[in-house]
């Protein structure tokens, strides 16, 4: 396994990006955290949130469409997201690692086919936490920034799963707005908090590659 990148968290935590084999993996001290072997869950949130985004109605908009995503990854659900929305749509794609919008358009441009050079896309080197009070509303938002409400990455990412961060999602939405949420296992708790801020939940279990090997999950909150 050959070792392409490195970055230490403002926690503290090596961020590690390896590759082997033409595959690559993010591991944060030691624990992985993506691969680019299994990303069907990362574009079945971009699925799941957009629905709707490329109707007549949304098309004809002024403006187009507004989504914010909330971890930039490998790219796969930024690029998902793309393929989703109009040409007059925007996505502002949150990243509080300023080293993985390097490492995607370096090591990484072959991926997801280079999201990030997309005129609709504004990147923000920043916590999502901090641009849902200024940047919003918007029709869709995307959470993947950690492994869902167990956040391990950086302990400061708990905060949007509990009920303040729970209610600054919301209230970022329009008022036919989603919310998408990934998470790396089912959680009947969060999807009960989840149901507390008054929007209407449901969830998707996605099989992960490889036998016997844990099911992710899509939480999808909308009004009404």
């Amino acid at each position: 396994m050959a070792e392409l990148a490195r970055e230490t968290t403002p926690e503290g935590a090596e961020l590690v990006l390896y590759r082997r084999n033409g595959v690559y993996t993010l591991r944060v001290d030691g624990l992985e955290l993506m691969s680019s072997r299994t990303h069907g869950s990362e574009e079945a949130l971009a699925r799941l949130a957009c629905e709707g985004l490329g109707s007549a109605a949304a098309a004809a908009a002024e403006d187009g469409p507004r989504v914010l995503v909330g971890g930039l990854g490998f790219g796969y659900t930024l690029r998902a997201i793309l393929d989703r929305l109009g040409d007059r749509g925007e996505v502002v794609v949150c990243e509080v690692f300023e080293s993985l919008f390097e490492w995607n358009r370096t090591f990484l441009t072959d991926l997801a086919g280079r999201p990030l050079d997309d005129p609709r896309v504004e990147p923000l080197h920043a916590d999502v936490w901090d641009v849902l009070d200024t940047g919003g509303p918007f029709d869709a938002i995307l959470l993947d920034v950690d492994n869902g409400p167990w956040a391990f990455t950086l302990p400061t990412n708990e905060r949007l799963y509990e009920n303040e961060g729970l209610a600054r999602l919301a209230a970022a939405l329009t008022d036919t707005g989603r919310l998408a949420i990934w998470s790396s296992k089912p959680s009947p708790d969060f999807e009960r908090r989840l149901q507390r801020t008054g929007l209407t939940v449901t969830t998707e279990v996605l099989p992960v590659r490889g036998g016997g090997r844990p099911h992710h999950t899509i939480f999808v909150a909308v009004r009404g």
